[in-house]
């Protein structure tokens, strides 16, 4: 007597590879690893190159030195405290409008207009916001002069616009679309079932939030304030544009250090300098992997 045994339809195109077989699956890839090579380990090697070599390929350790110079130091306080700043603002204005968002259905008109509206300002930055802050509150511009009109100077200390203080506002502008865009998934990720739990048990919305919600989205805040804080230290065209004048942070330094027609020779300090951005970015993404690697736990 012959038994006959039944598959299952489709069960064929599920069955596991056998071993053996090659599989070309890492071709996909290939794209992404000439855009990681080009556009971060070159640039990576380059600095290294230039900052511990000197133009006739002698191993020397005067530019790593030159990061000791008052100056230098200054700089990348500034890059710090500046950076630090506008993520934070950044990161509790973004995680109000995420917050204000979560009861909207997500094909709504509101949610789709804000999620698209993020994902246009985070990338509106370099030249083009600093002609539109130029445009608004620049000397000149058309919320200066009205304000003129009713006695009120924007600029009775100076023309702060153009200098160090000028880059904060224009930089929490591209870090809360940008807040939004990373910090709304894990939002989006909190389980009806903990509401429904923390009710059960006598709790109150203030408690979910409180004893629920804050701690188990730390970790994803945390992270996003830490990826803000990077977006912001390595920005460089926003600055360059609206601070002409003066090196006040790193970039702009890097920049001096290239294109100075006064100081000349100093080519070899702008690839210490750009070690030292390498150097302080990369910790910043380490501890970001580290968090989002943990606060990944709840999502999943």
């Amino acid at each position: 007597m012959t038994t006959v045994t039944h598959v299952p339809a489709g069960a064929e195109r599920t069955a596991p590879p056998r071993r053996g077989v090659r599989s070309w699956a890492w071709i996909g890839l290939i794209p992404f690893l000439a855009y990681v090579v080009l556009f971060l380990a070159l640039p990576t090697v380059l600095a290294l190159a230039s900052g511990l070599f000197t133009r006739d390929g002698s191993f020397t350790l005067d530019n790593l030195a030159a990061l000791g110079d008052p100056v230098i130091l200054g700089t990348f306080w500034n890059s710090t405290w500046l950076s630090l700043l506008t993520a934070v603002a950044g990161a509790v204005a973004g995680a109000l409008v995420c917050y204000a968002m979560l009861g909207l259905s997500d094909t709504g008109v509101v949610r789709t207009a804000v999620d698209a509206a993020a994902g246009v300002f985070a990338q509106f930055g370099g030249v083009m916001l600093a002609f539109a802050f130029i445009a608004t509150i620049g000397l000149q511009g058309v919320v200066t002069r009205l304000l003129a009109g009713i006695g009120i100077d924007l600029f009775a200390d100076g023309p702060w616009i153009y200098e160090l203080p000028g880059l904060i506002l224009p930089y929490i502008f591209f870090q809360i679309p940008l807040m939004v865009i990373t910090f709304m998934p894990a939002l989006t990720a909190l389980k009806p079932q903990w509401a429904e739990a923390n009710l059960t048990l006598g709790g109150t919305r203030g408690t979910f939030w409180t004893r629920i919600g804050i701690p188990v989205l730390a970790p994803s805040f945390l992270a996003c304030t830490l990826l803000l804080f990077a977006n912001a230290f390595s920005s460089y065209a926003t600055a360059a544009a609206l601070a002409s004048q003066g090196s006040q942070i790193v970039p702009l330094q890097i920049r001096t250090a290239l294109t100075s027609e006064t100081v000349l020779g100093r080519e070899n300090l702008a690839g210490a300098l750009a070690l030292g951005m390498i150097v302080v970015v990369g910790v910043v993404m380490a501890l970001y992997s580290l968090i989002e690697r943990r606060a990944a736990r709840w999502r999943g």
